[in-house]
């Protein structure tokens, strides 16, 4: 199993940043309390914070499918805060390709690693 990489882009729908932080913070406490294979789970935001991006790294397929697992009941609600894209870097299970339907994230597999 290969380590996976995510980065997540958001652009705020006007003034809905303030509901997005606290749901981004509860976030961060279900990745700290019960996802040791979350390697990296990092927020950062434009200057006028409007935009952000989420780094994260994931151990293997399935501590992302876990994640996914344990935030989806903050999905809906942080999607009403904006419009999401992504990408995901690496290799991915077959089980967790056929759960990547649609056009998002777009996946990128190696071509050249150190």
């Amino acid at each position: 199993m290969s380590e996976l990489i995510g980065i997540v882009r958001f652009k705020f729908h006007e003034g809905k940043l303030e509901e997005f932080k606290p749901l981004s913070a509860q976030c961060m406490e279900i990745v700290r309390s019960k996802e040791p294979g979350t390697l990296q789970y990092d927020t950062y935001f434009n200057d006028d914070q409007t935009e952000s991006v989420t780094i994260e790294r994931f151990k293997d397929s399935q501590s992302l499918i876990e994640h996914g697992a344990n935030l989806a009941h903050l999905m809906e609600a942080i999607l009403e805060t904006g419009s999401v894209s992504g990408e995901l870097l690496g290799e991915p299970s077959a089980e967790l390709k056929a759960k990547l339907t649609g056009d998002q994230p777009r996946l990128f597999t190696p071509y050249q690693l150190m």
